[in-house]
């Protein structure tokens, strides 16, 4: 009964979130947890665990409903891709055994003209902190054929707060 009614809490947490954000978010791996507050009050965040990454302008439309929100989102597993535009997200944490993959715009592993390249490149980059951001651009956007990885502890050390 006791793990029947945390699967009961897990998914009404996720259908909040999702209802919150405007759509369901775009990848079943993520897991919504509630945290609680002081005074018993849950408090939904989205959390983490395997998010491949996606279309650009769906996550950029998401994190931007999170920022107007104050929704928290906490980083705990895998986050590839499109998925690490939450690190733009001042209501984070990231798990220190986070694993995040960075590689440069495309359209499904091909290259995008000049123009459209820069614009999602410079979209991306606006959702990264210094010295992220700069690296992005100078180096991990230039990688569409595979991605770069960093930990979670790396970010961490760049002055990302750790759950």
């Amino acid at each position: 009964m006791r793990a029947l009614r945390a699967r009961i809490r897990a998914v009404a947490a996720l259908l909040c979130i999702a209802w919150s954000v405007g759509a369901v978010p775009p990848h079943f791996a993520r897991q919504a947890e509630a945290q609680m507050r002081p005074g018993g009050a849950a408090r939904p965040a989205l959390v983490v665990r395997s998010d491949p990454g996606g279309v650009l302008a769906v996550r950029d439309r998401e994190v931007q409903r999170l920022r107007a929100s104050g929704g928290r989102v906490e980083l705990r597993g895998t986050c590839n891709s499109a998925c690490t535009m939450y690190l733009g997200l001042d209501n984070i944490c990231i798990d220190r055994r986070a694993s995040f993959g960075f590689h440069g715009p495309s359209s499904h592993g091909r290259p995008l003209p000049a123009s459209e390249f820069e614009r999602w490149s410079q979209i991306m980059a606006r959702n990264y902190r210094e010295p992220l951001k700069r690296w992005f651009l100078d180096t991990a956007r230039h990688r569409i054929d595979r991605q770069i990885h960093l930990s979670g502890a790396e970010l961490i050390r760049l002055g990302y707060p750790e759950c």
